[in-house]
């Protein structure tokens, strides 16, 4: 995939998305965000944003209970490495870039403001604490999948969603809304793209070690481009409603495997909230 250009006689950036708001309706009740559309049936089966952050937490305090058991009663509990990594950070959706403002300013890409990249607060770590870190760090683990058949139970759902996805990708509705869209895309001068996702994923935006793009003109006008032919054909509630169904079936399908994993989930909030309560 690459940018492929614009059409003779275009000028570059905002001639051209002028243009493409002004040739035909747009849907005004379109979604903004992934949250706009609601929740789907194996939400319900999945970690939230709330367990990794809890996690996190409870992790660290298992951590340093167990650095201070080797002999490093001050371990922070957001330690920094001995050597700072290279920090990644993907920020998206599910159906790629969905709000026009955003698409406008920042392209596939995002605010640097808004999303900073993490990094630990606390003080670097020594080179005698790293290396206790890594037998603390797994005996946190074993501590928080207490009770859990990891393999079995704990990653049901997300093995299944590997499976649902790639019958999402094949279900013809889907890929009849797809080719709406990729029409919709080259009929406005844009690379025909297969999917939403090619187009978000595509490495002309030459995205950085923290997953940001260059915000280049190319690349905003393109993110508009496909924002509003998703909105004018519903790409995106087409895409989100296969999913649902497909996601029910499934779930139909392997109800005991589901609720297997429903309970380990359970049980590792439950895991959460017992050291969090008790931090020590």
């Amino acid at each position: 995939m690459g940018w492929r250009g614009w059409r003779p006689g275009v000028a570059l950036g905002v001639a051209v998305v002028a243009a493409i708001c002004a040739s035909g309706p747009e849907r005004t009740d379109a979604v903004r965000t992934a949250a706009d559309l609601g929740p789907l049936p194996a939400d319900r089966y999945a970690d939230t944003a709330r367990d990794y952050q809890r996690s996190q937490q409870a992790s660290a305090l298992l951590i340093r209970q167990c650095m201070a058991g080797r002999g490093h009663p001050d371990f922070p509990l957001d330690p920094r490495d001995p050597i700072d990594p290279v920090v990644a950070t993907a920020v998206s959706t599910d159906y790629g870039v969905l709000d026009p403002d955003a698409a406008r300013r920042w392209g596939y890409g995002w605010d640097p403001a808004q999303h900073p990249a993490s990094r630990p607060k606390g003080r670097r770590m020594t080179w005698a604490e790293s290396a206790e870190w890594p037998a603390c760090y797994d005996e946190a683990s074993r501590r928080l999948m207490r009770g859990i058949d990891l393999n079995r139970d704990y990653l049901y759902a997300g093995r299944r969603a590997i499976e649902v996805n790639k019958a999402v990708e094949r279900d013809p509705r889907l890929r009849a809304a797809w080719g709406t869209w990729s029409r919709c895309m080259a009929d406005h001068g844009f690379t025909r793209y297969p999917d939403p996702v090619a187009a978000y994923t595509d490495s002309a935006w030459q995205r950085g070690s923290d997953g940001n793009t260059r915000h280049t003109r190319p690349e905003r006008a393109t993110a508009v481009a496909d924002v509003t032919c998703k909105r004018r054909h519903g790409t995106v509630e087409i895409w989100h409603a296969v999913r649902a169904r497909l996601q029910a079936a499934d779930i139909a399908a392997h109800r005991d495997g589901y609720a297997a994993g429903l309970r380990a989930l359970r049980t590792y909030r439950a895991n959460i909230a017992e050291v969090l309560r008790k931090p020590g």
